[in-house]
């Protein structure tokens, strides 16, 4: 079968538009998710995927669908900075992630905390029902804002099912 061939860049499967941004494996956008202890989406932001996620976690915790901030974030070692957790420490937010391994500044926590990493599963698993919706694994939009209300309203209907 031959490529079918057309005016806009969009059907020739080149990734452009608004928020894609350039990564080690080509173009992409980030899908940023705040979830609550039970797995069920309290935010969820877009954002370009080649800025650090470390400066997306503050937006994050500002498109909360609630004024419901959580006490503990638990993330992964990609938010290990000091200046981030004296942020949200600043704001009654407790980080818990495990130091990177090349860290040089002497440890901010101790073990006691990392216990509750394990149960980063749980937006693991939230992360895997919003794949369930194929608009959100692909983006097909040209427009962030229309993939924007795409994840809030994937968002919407995982609590939907919950209950």
């Amino acid at each position: 079968m031959g490529r079918r061939l057309c005016r806009w860049h969009v059907c020739l499967g080149k990734k452009g538009g608004d928020l894609v941004g350039p990564t080690k494996r080509g173009k992409g956008t980030k899908l940023m998710l705040l979830v609550d202890g039970n797995g069920l989406p309290l935010g969820v932001d877009v954002n370009s995927a080649s800025p650090a996620e470390v400066g997306l976690i503050e937006p994050l915790l500002e498109e909360a669908v609630t004024d419901y901030v959580p006490d503990r974030l638990i993330y992964d070692r990609a938010a290990d900075s000091d200046p981030l957790r004296e942020h949200l420490a600043d704001r009654g937010v407790e980080l818990i992630c495990p130091h990177r391994r090349g860290r040089v500044r002497p440890p901010t926590q101790d073990g006691r905390a990392l216990r509750r990493y394990r149960r980063r599963w749980i937006i693991e698993r939230t992360i895997s029902w919003l794949h369930s919706f194929r608009r959100l694994v692909t983006r097909y939009e040209y427009y962030s804002f229309l993939f924007h209300s795409f994840a809030k309203l994937a968002c919407m209907m995982i609590v939907l099912r919950r209950f």
